[in-house]
């Protein structure tokens, strides 16, 4: 369980309490990412949460910040995703104050250094080309491509290089101060703490933030009518692939019932494409599937990396087990045993501190309503064979198909297209 509360500039506190932990996570919620850029901007949420780590004038230096967390034996990092930024600190309970007031630091008076701004740009720089020269991590990026043409969503969260090499210190103030904004920031606290406690050492330093206008993002429309495909040549010892068709949205009344679906298809070692098309077939090394789920729109997608002689026949394999789910339903054995796989991840999951801060933090930053982990296991329990099958009706249609290959192809196109004519 949690407790909440709401300071005056809008500003959410949510606490969870574990007795027996010596340690403690906070986490800062930023309700913005990547989506929320124009073409222009591309990037900037990226490139200020690198920023956030270069130095305040509290701590000149990223060294200096990074030694306010690790000389006391924490951990510190940072993450942007399409819809949400996080900063984030676990440390021994002791050290509370210390880990409260580095992030704090970096959140509010992070300099920005002109110098600094432009050493950082060229790291992302090549933090882009990394993706741009890494096979298994291009090929997510063209899927994307394909599921949210022309739109910020199909963008890389990293921005391109054109877009990074043209985006100001001013304009990454500018888009700092219109969206990190105490009403679009959870601060999520879970340790053996007090709610009280929290709320007023947290009061102290942050109570004086203002709050600003409520920035929006593009939406997204589904207007997809036939099969998409990207082909990216490049001689490599294996194709990657990614097969993927438009999702459900993050809080869609059928997301449980896709979790378990996704658990079955391709989540672990005993799922549907890791014993068919690995383990019988030896079509692939790696293979796997992923949900990803915004606030208006989401994705279901597989990836594999197979022999390029074999492309085509993983590509029927993997559609043969789409089809199945389709067309039968889950027997009562195979779904129970994906419930528990389901449930006892999530139960493992919650024994560490920063995993219970960010789950009831990230809930609150992007969900109309939080759940606890027992509310989410009953409604797992609830989930039936015939949904699934059901789900899998709605989402695998032939004509929602998008696949994006990189591999020595030239001049391959249409085989592959054909095999997108289900």
């Amino acid at each position: 369980m949690y407790q909440k509360t709401i300071l005056g500039n809008g500003l959410r506190i949510l606490t969870s309490t574990i007795p027996h932990t010596r340690s403690v996570s906070v986490g800062f919620f930023i309700g913005v990412g990547s989506r929320y850029e124009s073409d222009e901007e591309g990037g900037a949420s990226h490139f200020i949460e690198h920023m956030l780590f270069k130095g305040t004038a509290k701590r000149p230096t990223a060294r200096d910040i990074a030694m306010a967390i690790e000389g006391i034996g924490g951990l510190f990092n940072g993450s942007t995703g399409q819809e949400s930024s996080l900063y984030w600190a676990k440390v021994a309970l002791p050290h509370l104050d210390v880990a409260l007031d580095v992030l704090v630091d970096m959140l509010r008076h992070s300099k920005f250094d002109p110098e600094e701004v432009d050493r950082e740009r060229q790291v992302i720089i090549e933090e882009i080309n990394l993706t741009l020269d890494t096979p298994d991590s291009l090929v997510h990026q063209l899927i994307n491509e394909l599921i949210w043409p022309n739109h910020p969503l199909g963008r890389d969260i990293a921005g391109t290089r054109e877009s990074i090499s043209t985006l100001t210190r001013e304009a990454l103030l500018t888009y700092l101060n219109q969206h990190y904004r105490p009403d679009n920031t959870v601060i999520s606290v879970a340790g053996d703490i007090e709610h009280e406690t929290i709320v007023e050492k947290v009061a102290t330093l942050l109570g004086t933030w203002h709050t600003g206008d409520t920035a929006s993002f593009q939406p997204f429309e589904d207007n997809q009518s036939e099969p998409r495909l990207r082909i990216h040549y490049r001689e490599t010892e294996q194709a990657h692939l990614c097969l993927s068709v438009p999702g459900i949205p993050r809080n869609h009344p059928d997301r449980f019932k896709l979790r378990l679906l996704n658990t079955i298809l391709g989540e672990g070692m005993s799922s549907r494409l890791f014993t068919e098309i690995r383990e019988k077939r030896s079509l692939a090394y790696s293979i796997y599937s992923y949900i990803n789920a915004m606030h208006d729109t989401g994705a279901v997608g597989i990836y594999a990396g197979v022999d390029p002689r074999r492309v085509q026949n993983a590509i029927q394999a993997i559609l043969a087990e789409l089809d199945k789910l389709k067309q039968d339903s889950v027997s009562d054995d195979e779904l129970s045993k994906a419930k528990e796989f389901v449930k006892g991840r999530l139960l493992l999951q919650m024994e560490d501190s920063f995993s219970v801060a960010a789950w009831f933090g990230r809930q609150e930053v992007l969900s109309p309503e939080v759940l606890t982990v027992d509310q989410v296991i009953e409604a797992i329990d609830g989930v039936t064979g015939d949904d699934i099958k059901q789900v899998a009706r709605n989402l695998f249609g032939g004509n929602k198909l998008n696949l994006a290959v990189v591999g020595p192809f030239k001049k391959e196109e249409e085989r592959f297209r054909e095999l997108l004519k289900l």
